[in-house]
């Protein structure tokens, strides 16, 4: 299994509404696209200035699907966050396989 986590830093003023719209909206769209099976967000625990920080947990069955996914789906659903949330967050991704 493959864990696609994508760890996120979103200003405080925005926080509220983005853990929202993550909710309802960006993680049920990536979960439509039926390559992964299962979605978590985690808050990370650190003190932090000016926002929070979050883990978003993907997971899918192999590589192939996980490529699938970041080459035919990823690039609109990342445009999609930017629209909403561009210059109110950074983001990074790590891919990570269960042993």
């Amino acid at each position: 299994m493959i864990i696609y986590n994508v760890t996120v830093s979103i200003d405080e003023d925005v926080s509220v509404e983005w853990l929202k719209w993550m909710k309802e909206k960006h993680i049920p769209d990536v979960l439509k696209v039926g390559i992964f099976f299962e979605a978590r967000i985690c808050r990370v625990l650190a003190e932090e200035v000016g926002g929070f920080t979050y883990a978003i947990q993907y997971t899918c069955h192999d590589m192939e699907s996980y490529e699938r996914y970041r080459d035919e789906f990823a690039p609109v659903l990342q445009e999609d966050a930017a629209k909403h949330y561009g210059g109110k967050f950074t983001a990074f991704r790590t891919l990570l396989e269960v042993v």
